[in-house]
């Protein structure tokens, strides 16, 4: 097995997954880099989300491990890996309706982030960061679609992660809300967090990511710049077939 890089944040290390006879996963490695931008694409079915749960622990492996800052976090349960570092944000956000969105940072700034911040300036800050602080005292339920996701990357930062994986963060969005989210998750790499950024909105993976990962059937089928990704035979074979 080749040696780590000295600047690995997450090394995914042959792993797979099994629902019944399936094989989700089949010895799937990936290595991120600290900083790095990452996207990682696939068609419906080729084991993103499966991976992803992996990942930050929603899901046990049936073989291989993973790694972060070195450490083998494989059999830690996904609070602790939480507490670490990985964060997640979700596609359909499940804020709790009945706080306020300010209120809704509270938790994840009280009980997931490695050092608890206490008092509202905290949740404040980040809302101003992420564009919500004018929203600060309505309920969930008073926001708009992006809102909501901006909400979920907010809950997602008052984690303090030091690796965050926005999934379809922009699904169903405009293209102006498309990059507004952009432009955020820019932001949030630029201050030091690593993104893995799954996506099926091509024109923003292209466009944000440094490197990009492709999953098909569970295995990974090719790695590159967008610009080699798009050239890449196996990878339009993948999405269009024969």
């Amino acid at each position: 097995m080749s040696r780590p890089m000295a600047d690995t944040l997450l090394e995914i290390d042959a792993i797979s997954k099994r629902f019944g006879g399936f094989l989700a996963l089949d010895r799937v490695s990936l290595r991120v880099r600290a900083g790095e931008r990452l996207g990682l694409i696939g068609p419906n079915g080729s084991g993103k989300t499966t991976l992803i749960n992996c990942v930050s622990g929603a899901l046990p492996t049936d073989g291989g491990r993973i790694l972060f800052e070195g450490r083998d976090i494989t059999a830690l349960p996904a609070h602790q890996r939480t507490r670490l570092g990985i964060v997640r944000s979700f596609q359909i956000p499940k804020p709790f309706t009945s706080m306020t969105v300010l209120e809704n940072l509270g938790i994840p700034l009280e009980y997931a982030a490695p050092a608890r911040s206490h008092g509202a300036a905290a949740a404040l800050d980040i809302l101003r960061a992420i564009g919500l602080d004018a929203k600060a005292q309505l309920r969930p339920t008073g926001l708009t679609q992006i809102e909501m996701r901006k909400l979920e990357l907010a809950r997602a930062m008052a984690a303090r992660p030091k690796l965050l994986i926005s999934d379809e963060a922009m699904a169903g969005l405009s293209s102006a809300e498309v990059d507004d989210i952009l432009a955020i998750l820019f932001r949030l790499n630029e201050s030091g967090i690593t993104i893995i950024m799954i996506e099926h909105i091509m024109r923003a993976v292209m466009r944000f990511s440094q490197r990009v990962v492709v999953l098909d059937a569970g295995t990974r089928i090719a790695e590159g710049t967008p610009e080699e990704i798009v050239r890449n035979p196996a990878v339009e074979k993948a999405y269009l077939g024969e």
